[in-house]
């Protein structure tokens, strides 16, 4: 039997707007994944950290606040240095496009934008998941 998706979630730095990460928290324990909501408020050494205590697959951000550079470059050198190289690292917000291409560019797996619906998320991770961990 497979283990179920381990997905780590969290709002980093200072934006407190969190209902659509916890809507995406609800869907994906819907999907069967296994959930680890850690809030707002998350700096990337506390995300990173969790995802090593928690041997997660993934983990998913939630930035609205314009900080999205710096949050997801310094998680992933986080990762990087800890050694989570086969860990996926999504996310969504309010990210330009230009800033997105960049992102991804650095090895963020996948940044999504308003309106994206929320079964290509899931069948992003777990085609991922599938490809990479398994």
């Amino acid at each position: 039997m497979k283990r179920k998706i381990r997905i780590i979630m969290a709002k980093p730095g200072l934006d407190g707007h969190d209902r659509g990460i916890k809507v995406l928290a609800s869907a994906y324990r819907d999907a069967g994944m296994e959930v680890i909501y850690l809030g707002l408020r998350q700096t990337p050494a506390m995300i990173v950290s969790a995802a090593m205590q928690e041997d997660a697959d993934v983990i998913a951000l939630s930035s609205l606040n314009n900080a999205h550079n710096t949050i997801f470059t310094n998680i992933l050198d986080l990762m990087k240095n800890k050694g989570l190289d086969d860990v996926l690292l999504v996310g969504g917000g309010i990210i330009p496009q230009d800033d997105i291409k960049k992102l991804e560019s650095k090895g963020v797996g996948k940044l999504f934008g308003p309106g994206t619906h929320i079964n290509e998320t899931v069948d992003f991770i777990v085609n991922w998941v599938d490809s990479n961990r398994r």
